[in-house]
């Protein structure tokens, strides 16, 4: 890990927000997560529907999709209760990135909905929902594994997702939002625990950056990355609690 620099929370350039999963924080969902990364707070909950979508009847495959709102609250200005365009992006990315590691095949006629709410926003609310939603969406499918409603999980890979940037010149790993605001290359990165690529959303939000800046970003996304898998799956290495 590289020394610590000027950044404002005194963080190294690759070090990570202090970082918590607490499953179950909501017991009436199939599986839950409250996701912390830093200051940023998002209630993650895993639910199964009464059905998979029209298009998808009588194929024998199931669905996996997600809804993301930021709730009022959440901010210092007031968020109202509405779906933006922003909030329906985001949606679909978490959805998008959660089906990349699911077997739709192995769960047919049934369709999970990941619903991310965001507490509190301090930058990364998009990549800390990814890394929340896998943990709750896991726990539902290990849940219905015990129940007898599937013959195992569907899950065929882990997944996390995290935020680079390039703030003063520098490459910097999951920004809060007063470098997220500053930053002149903003980056979101999905991987599986395999070390493969689901998505990669980047940008120039000043002038445009170099091969070599885009290789260091992505190789520090990986490295954070490796170690949100690690604290996932030492949560996920015990079954979620039985439920009455």
């Amino acid at each position: 890990m590289s020394e610590p620099n000027n950044r404002p929370d005194g963080r190294a350039d690759d070090e990570l927000r202090p970082m918590t999963f607490q499953r179950d924080f909501t017991e009436m969902a199939a599986g839950s997560c409250l996701v912390s990364f830093g200051r940023t707070r998002v209630l993650c909950t895993a639910s199964l529907g009464d059905g998979v979508p029209p298009w998808l009847r009588n194929t024998g495959r199931g669905w996996v999709t997600a809804e993301y709102s930021m709730l009022p609250g959440s901010s210092p200005e007031r968020i109202r209760r509405r779906t933006s365009g922003r909030d329906q992006e985001i949606q679909r990315l978490i959805a998008r990135s959660l089906r990349a590691v699911v077997d739709l095949e192995a769960m047919p006629e049934m369709e999970l909905t990941v619903d991310c709410d965001v507490l509190q926003a301090d930058g990364g609310t998009r990549t800390a929902s990814i890394c929340g939603g896998y943990v709750a969406l896991h726990d539902a499918f290990t849940r219905m594994v015990a129940a007898g409603d599937l013959k195992a999980s569907p899950i065929l890979d882990d997944l996390a997702a995290i935020s680079v940037g390039i703030v003063d010149g520098s490459p910097r790993l999951d920004l809060p939002y007063v470098e997220d605001s500053v930053a002149e290359v903003d980056f979101n990165v999905v991987m599986t625990g395999s070390g493969d690529f689901v998505e990669v959303q980047g940008t120039a939000e000043g002038k445009a950056f170099t091969r070599g800046q885009l290789d260091a970003l992505v190789d520090l996304a990986a490295g954070g990355i490796s170690t949100i898998v690690a604290a996932q799956r030492a949560i996920l290495s015990t079954p979620p609690a039985a439920r009455g």
